[in-house]
């Protein structure tokens, strides 16, 4: 097993990953956080939608690189099968370095209509009266 204690060498992890087309590079901590994006100069070809897409996919698959350093780690360390170990373990968001982004729902439509029968649609008054005369 080599040296050092969990929490030290949790400390020091990081991860980076870089996208299909060499676009995107993104670096996590040891806890998953991002700590650097790197955009080519090449991203102003891209649409936003993309750019955003190829983003979130590239920091997965660091993020999935980040969980397998945490794996290796306890391992060496405490041992996956210890009550530390399998506590470590179980923090980890299992994360699929090419899975599904997040869906995004569209943004609601509303329609002017009346909900009661004096309302005529689109006056901008609750009762249908000039809400001054109250």
């Amino acid at each position: 097993m080599p040296g050092g204690n969990l929490a030290d060498r949790l400390a020091a992890l990081s991860a980076s990953a870089t996208g299909d087309d060499g676009v995107v590079t993104v670096t996590v901590t040891g806890s998953g956080a991002v700590t650097g994006l790197q955009l080519d100069d090449r991203v102003q070809r891209l649409s936003g939608a993309t750019l955003s897409d190829e983003i979130l996919r590239t920091m997965r698959r660091a993020q999935a690189s980040l969980t397998e350093q945490v794996t290796t780690v306890v391992d060496e360390t405490v041992g996956a099968d210890t009550e530390a170990g399998r506590a470590v373990l179980d923090t980890l968001t299992r994360i699929e370095p090419d899975g599904p982004a997040m869906p995004v729902m569209p943004f609601p439509t509303f329609q002017n209509v009346p909900t009661l029968p004096q309302q005529s649609p689109g006056n901008g008054y609750e009762s249908g009266r000039d809400s001054r005369a109250r």
